[in-house]
């Protein structure tokens, strides 16, 4: 099997944010549409923006490079805008454990 590019590096993750899942208030969870929110997203929301520490800071944590890390919490908060602005559920899961099934199972 061919692979293109470099491999994906291990991210650190200090909490376990997998299997969480959050909604507007008042509206069934099955009539939502949803955001999927990595583990590894929410790792970086929680020492960026929880914690407050500097980017630098936060890759050396997760042990990924900053430019990375700038990557990852950019998706981060470009998905819970979404969420938020337009009504949508946000799903957190892991990488490994993300499918789209799995989503419409829990629904």
């Amino acid at each position: 099997m061919n692979q293109f590019g470099r491999k994906r590096k291990h991210r650190r993750v200090d909490e376990d944010h997998s299997d969480i899942c959050f909604k507007p208030c008042g509206v069934c969870k099955k009539s939502l549409e949803y955001v999927v929110l990595f583990e590894e997203e929410m790792e970086a929301i929680r020492l960026s923006d929880s914690l407050g520490l500097y980017q630098q800071e936060c890759a050396d944590r997760m042990g990924i490079s900053r430019t990375t890390f700038s990557r990852t919490i950019e998706s981060a908060r470009r998905k819970i805008a979404d969420a938020l602005l337009n009504a949508k559920a946000i799903i957190i899961h892991t990488k490994e454990s993300y499918n789209e099934s799995s989503i419409s199972n829990e629904q």
